[in-house]
This record gives structure tokens, sequence and C-alpha cells, in this order.
């Protein structure tokens, strides 16, 4: 008898638990598929639920964080061309006149190219015409400016340090022999040296390497710097 006492009891308790187990399940309300379905606006996600981090692909525009979309040193953007400023007088030195291949014909110095070299250690710009005077005994104030005439466009001339720009200049011609004489019937005159002026960088005063200029009328055609050497 005690036996089967203990066989009821046993019994009795694996009812109850199934019970348990079948109210339980009752409860929780399921989806169509029969899964628990969370309450919506949970704030708590098992770490299943959770969205991996990308390991591959580009990083958003703007980010700085590393990886493999990250931007790298060869890929940054390269300095803009034509950065440098401008020539200064302390940057450039002009060169001797030395007379061009092609000039007016008759005894005066007809046409003189002219450099000017970037003498510095920094690239540096120049741009537009010079302006040329006749140096009168040492001082700016006894110069004689000529009239120029501009011929050509300008256009911007980068220097690198040790790089040169030229320019030429023409002037109106001395003819005949000697002393020579002017179309013109003006007296010609010789300068043992010229003041030019480079734009935005000084005057410079300039001789002949074989000979002193000479000219009529006091006048002067002139080209923009520019890097190739002129006729």
């Amino acid at each position: 008898m005690r036996y089967s006492s203990g066989v009821r009891r046993t019994a009795a308790a694996l009812v109850a638990a199934a019970a348990v187990t079948a109210f339980a399940g009752g409860c929780t309300p399921s989806g169509s598929d029969g899964a628990a379905a969370k309450p919506s606006g949970s704030t708590t996600a098992s770490a299943s639920s959770k969205p991996s981090a990308p390991t591959t692909g580009p990083s958003p525009a703007g980010s700085t964080s590393g990886g493999a979309g990250a931007p790298t040193a060869s890929h940054a953007a390269p300095t803009p061309a034509g950065g440098a400023k401008p020539c200064t007088a302390d940057q450039v030195k002009a060169s001797d006149a030395h007379q061009a291949d092609v000039r007016p014909t008759g005894t005066g110095t007809g046409a003189a190219l002219v450099s000017v070299t970037n003498s510095s250690t920094h690239a540096c710009t120049l741009r537009g015409f010079p302006t040329v005077a006749g140096a009168g005994n040492g001082s700016p104030e006894h110069n004689s400016p000529l009239a120029t005439t501009p011929t050509g466009s300008p256009a911007t001339v980068s220097l690198a340090p040790g790089a040169r720009a030229w320019t030429k200049l023409t002037f109106v011609n001395v003819q005949g022999e000697a002393d020579g004489y002017c179309v013109s019937g003006a007296k010609p005159v010789t300068f043992p040296t010229l003041v030019i002026g480079v734009p935005g960088a000084g005057a410079h005063q300039i001789a002949m390497d074989d000979g002193v200029f000479a000219e009529c009328d006091n006048k002067v055609t002139v080209t923009a710097f520019s890097s190739a050497k002129p006729s």
C-alpha cells in the first residue's frame, strides 16, 4: 500500500507539472508562425539581434576613422599648380644685354635681348612688360625714360630657382656710318647702361656685353617676359 501511494503521488506531480507548462505556453503571445513575439518598442536586444559591424567597404564621406575606406596620403589632393608668388626685387637678377640676331639695319644697337634670373631658392612668377630708361650719371632722377611700345600678349612665367625669363628690346636704329643719323632728323643718343624695370621686381641697371646702346627718337618696342628666348 505504501508503494501504491508513492506511485499516485508521483503521477499527480507529473500531471501538475504538465498543467503548469501548458498554462505558461498559453499565456505567451505568438506570431503566425508560432514563434514567440517580442513586445514592440522594446529597448532590450539579444546579442544575436544586433547588426554586425561591416569589415569591408568604404567609410562614409568625411570619415576620419581608419580602415579600408580611410583616405591615405597617396590619395591626398595635389598642390594646385601656379601657387608661386610674384617675384620680388631681391629674388631676380638682370643680365647684361646681348645684341639680338634679328634687328633693324644700321649702325646702332637696334635690338637687344635681356634676361632676368630667379636667384632665390624659391619659385616665383613674372608677368608683363619691362620699362626702359637710359641711366643718367648714377642718379635715378637723371634717368631718361624711353617711350615703350609693348608687343605681343603677356603670360605668367613660372621661374624655378635658377630659371630665366627673357624680353627683347627693339630700338629705332641709327643709320649711316660713324656717329650716324636718325631718319626723323633727331640726334642719335647713346647710353652706356639702361635701367630695366621688371614688373613687381624692381629696377635693374644693365650694360651691353659688346658695346653701348645707340638709338633714335627715345623709343623702344618691348616684348612681354617669356620663358622662351627671342630671336
